[in-house]
């Protein structure tokens, strides 16, 4: 599934780019980045395990809410001098990616009508190993 593989690797750079953070950022803006960021990932994760189109979908948008803070914050954290101009658009061009794969799979599950004989879909051994067919 390549919306959380975005996701997933997302998370690894955030969580890379701000150990540089100053310490009296730990609990503050750090925290509140690496959970966003989390979040995303593990959203698409628990809504793949669950029963049903529409509950993944509904996982599915808190995901797209979460990147959108994290979109949010690594802005925050540019302007404010936490991140160079470089690692930011890293961090930039990964998070839309992320968010754009996201969100092709959110209107997936909204489009799309499972057929009777297709396989399930989402399984988070899967997600986990690389080995899910089908989906964005």
């Amino acid at each position: 599934m390549h919306a959380w593989r975005e996701c997933h690797e997302l998370a690894l750079a955030v969580y890379r780019a701000t150990q540089s953070f100053p310490r009296d950022e730990r609990f503050g803006l750090t925290s509140q980045i690496r959970r966003a960021a989390f979040s995303g990932a593990v959203n698409i994760v628990e809504g793949s395990a669950r029963k049903g189109r529409k509950e993944f979908r509904r996982f599915l948008d808190i995901a797209l809410s979460s990147l959108t803070e994290v979109g949010y914050s690594l802005r925050f954290a540019k302007e404010v001098g936490l991140l160079d101009e470089r690692v930011w658009q890293e961090l930039n061009e990964r998070h839309n990616r992320a968010r754009f794969l996201t969100w092709r799979l959110y209107r997936a599950m909204s489009t799309e009508k499972p057929s009777p004989t297709s396989t399930v879909l989402h399984r988070p051994s899967g997600l986990l190993t690389g080995g899910c067919k089908g989906g964005d």
